[in-house]
């Protein structure tokens, strides 16, 4: 018989941070997320998602051993935003047991019903502002930096259950060696270009950060405003998650357009700490895990672009080429083989077609699911 619990306290929380390091223990591609920051995610008090919107924590047992993890969010901006009446499921892992799969899905799928709504799709860990999908292709490597991982068999679990294909998040691979340089050259002639329209682009100033994270929110929920699926983050979202970055970041690979001085654009990459984190035991930066990190990180030889967006209005002026090849330029500069692009919508064109200019190809597919309940 399984049995669901909802999370109630700290040792129910813990277990459900550490659930999947028991889960993917033999599986040599898994990195763990930090144990401090899932619990800083799942923080009702303190995390402002729950500032507007509600989410519970539920662990499958069989018996007295967990077999299962999953949340049930309701977004109440993104159901504010896009009039869409579909309830979210996250954070969901399990063993290979499809009973346990459906046991859980289906504590989601009566959660979301006892609030009004009629749809269920993710996963998305509270938006697709944080982790999302199930991952459907290259299942050969690592996942790089915040994106997420798991076992084969979800689809097959997924689609038994009565999800269908909701959307595909492409992800690219771009060795520095296959960029062409003809491509790289090309980036000063349009950079004067751009200049010669009254645009022009800097590297954030860290000494600045509030005051750049400020311009960047106006970028961020601007460019994406008409993107599938998206909704805006809150200013306290957007600064939480930003001041986190703000420990990893590298001034070389953020870049911000500006129009007479206005914010227009922006890219953030971010070096794949996966590299160092993967060598983690349990998520863990203590006693000794943070001496393992900083020991690891020389150990970097990639780099993730992780968002990159472009007002309407000054697309298809070169900006988003000028973005890619100077965050290849510079990732070859530092030494490193290779970068990814992701994710991407299926159904972004531009995007699209702006990463296969640059020899880019796609190497791992995650899919977002959704259903009727």
């Amino acid at each position: 018989m399984i049995e669901v619990k909802k999370v109630q306290d700290k040792k129910d929380l813990k277990d459900f941070i550490d659930f999947p390091h028991e889960l993917y223990a033999d599986d040599e591609n898994y990195v763990p997320e930090l144990f401090l920051a899932q619990k800083d995610l799942l923080d009702k008090k303190n995390h402002p998602f729950f500032q507007h919107s509600e989410a519970d924590f539920f662990l499958a047992y069989d018996n007295d051993k967990i077999v299962g993890r999953i949340a049930a969010v309701k977004n109440n901006n993104y159901l504010e935003y896009t009039g869409d009446s579909s309830g979210k499921f996250g954070f969901f892992d399990v063993i290979e047991n499809y009973d346990v799969a459906k046991t859980l899905l289906d504590t989601v799928s009566d959660w979301q019903k006892e609030r009004g709504l009629t749809k269920l799709s993710g996963p998305e860990n509270y938006s697709t502002n944080e982790t999302c999908g199930t991952l459907i292709e290259g299942f050969d490597s690592s996942p790089t930096i915040m994106m997420p991982y798991n076992k084969a068999y979800y689809k097959e679990f997924l689609e038994k259950y009565g999800f269908e294909k909701d959307m595909d998040l492409l992800s690219y691979k771009i060795l520095t060696k296959d960029v062409p340089d003809k491509l790289i050259r090309m980036s000063d002639k349009i950079l004067e270009r751009l200049n010669g329209r009254g645009i022009t682009i800097r590297k954030i100033n860290l000494k600045k950060f509030s005051e750049e994270i400020d311009k960047i929110i106006q970028i961020y929920n601007s460019a994406w405003e008409k993107n599938w699926g998206f909704v805006p983050m809150t200013d306290a979202e957007f600064k939480h998650a930003a001041k986190d970055m703000k420990q990893i970041v590298d001034p070389d690979f953020v870049l911000i357009a500006e129009h007479n001085g206005e914010p227009i654009g922006f890219t953030l990459s971010i070096p794949d700490m996966n590299v160092p984190l993967k060598k983690l035991k349990r998520g863990r930066l203590l006693p000794f895990g943070i001496f393992k990190l900083l020991y690891h990180k020389k150990n970097i030889d990639s780099v993730r672009i992780v968002t990159l967006g472009i007002v309407e209005g000054y697309r298809k002026l070169g900006i988003d080429a000028y973005f890619y090849m100077k965050a290849f330029e510079e990732a070859k500069r530092k030494g490193m083989s290779f970068g990814e692009a992701s994710w991407i919508l299926e159904n972004n064109e531009l995007m699209n077609k702006a990463i296969e200019n640059i020899n880019g190809k796609v190497y791992k597919k995650h899919r977002l699911f959704k259903k009727a309940i």
